[in-house]
């Protein structure tokens, strides 16, 4: 089992990463948060598969479990879901004490989150993230909350887990659309960070996706390894935390404007990379090379590199404007100067943004 450290200030909690973790999740969970009481979200899709075997898991080590389910949709990430929720835990009379445990992908973990951030103003909260894109990325660093109509993620809260447990076996059940996705945060991580990830994940592309066990726990370890270190150097985004939304603010801008229903979020990352990489070398921030060994990386990968049905570019860039980014009305965008360098960029023209969403047209 590999086992990263995440340590700052305030609070330290392991995240461990293996095959078969959750049929231990339950001694896991009773060494970080004992108590009779626990509250397991589940993601309605995996209730009869990793969902029975992580109850099981908590049954067996004394816990009484609150059973609940969610819809992991954009559309179901949002207050009306977190107001039902409050009120099963509420009628269960769960206590401060009582761990909330989110098991399924990052919709499940951040929306499991910002409930166990608020209820009774705060109690233990434990992730356990079934996808690829939630191993490496949204269960580590506790950011949670949920969406608004305006824009996604527009309300949360830091609230940082005590324990994270990543089995890496889930990731065989998980349908191949949705692993992929995971692999643009991989790529990402190299991109702003960490040039040999990058290099590794392109040498090691045809094991990845053919989900060899130890290949995908190489994989899930190097990429939380990168995005434990930013968040101890920088916990809640004053500086190279925000390093981490390259591609993001086109990304979600892609995902809003096409109401959630079009692509899934580590396609529009993809897409908001390559946007965000070709603005960079149109500008003189970066060599063309970025943006070509991007592409070819992300092709491998079989994310998507080009999308004609996007919204009109007028539209996607007022949804730009009520990002959670902006500042003093400048759009704020992660840039690339290299592979393994980034800079935050607050005056970008909004002729060249125009360019760069243009270009991923055709």
């Amino acid at each position: 089992m590999a086992t990263v450290d995440l340590t700052l200030p305030h609070h330290r909690y392991p995240i461990h990463i293996s095959p078969g973790l959750l049929s231990t999740l339950g001694n896991s969970v009773r060494d970080t948060a004992p108590h009779d009481r626990a509250a397991l979200i589940i993601d309605d899709k995996i209730t009869n598969t990793h969902g029975n075997t992580a109850l099981n898991s908590l049954k067996a080590a004394g816990y009484n479990p609150l059973v609940t389910t969610m819809t992991a949709g954009e559309d179901h990430k949002n207050l009306k879901t977190v107001e039902a929720l409050y009120h099963k835990l509420l009628d269960e009379r769960l206590e401060r004490k009582s761990p909330v445990v989110a098991l399924g992908g990052g919709i499940v973990g951040d929306t499991g989150g910002f409930v166990a951030a608020s209820y009774l103003r705060g109690v233990p909260f434990i992730q356990c993230p079934t996808t690829l894109l939630a191993m490496v990325d949204a269960s580590v660093g506790g950011k949670v909350g949920v969406n608004m109509p305006q824009g996604k993620n527009l309300i949360g809260a830091f609230h940082q887990p005590v324990l994270v447990v990543i089995d890496t076996d889930t990731l065989k059940t998980l349908p191949k659309r949705d692993f992929i996705c995971g692999l643009a945060e991989c790529v990402k991580h190299g991109v702003i960070r960490d040039p040999e990830l990058f290099d590794w994940i392109d040498a090691n592309i045809q094991p990845i996706l053919d989900q060899d066990s130890n290949a995908l726990v190489e994989l899930v370890e190097r990429n939380v390894r990168i995005k434990a270190a930013v968040v101890m150097e920088d916990e809640k985004e004053a500086g190279v935390r925000a390093h981490l939304n390259f591609g993001h603010t086109f990304a979600h801008a892609i995902e809003a404007g096409t109401e959630y229903g079009r692509y899934l979020h580590g396609e529009a990352v993809s897409l908001g990379m390559i946007a965000a990489a070709r603005l960079a070398a149109t500008s003189g921030r970066c060599d063309t090379t970025v943006v070509d060994r991007l592409i070819s990386l992300l092709e491998k990968t079989g994310l998507p590199t080009k999308a004609n049905d996007l919204p009109a570019t007028d539209k996607l860039m007022t949804i730009m404007q009520s990002d959670k980014k902006v500042a003093d009305g400048r759009v704020r965008l992660v840039l690339p100067d290299a592979l393994g360098a980034v800079s935050i960029v607050n005056d970008t023209p909004n002729d060249a943004v125009v360019k760069a969403w243009d270009s991923l047209r055709g």
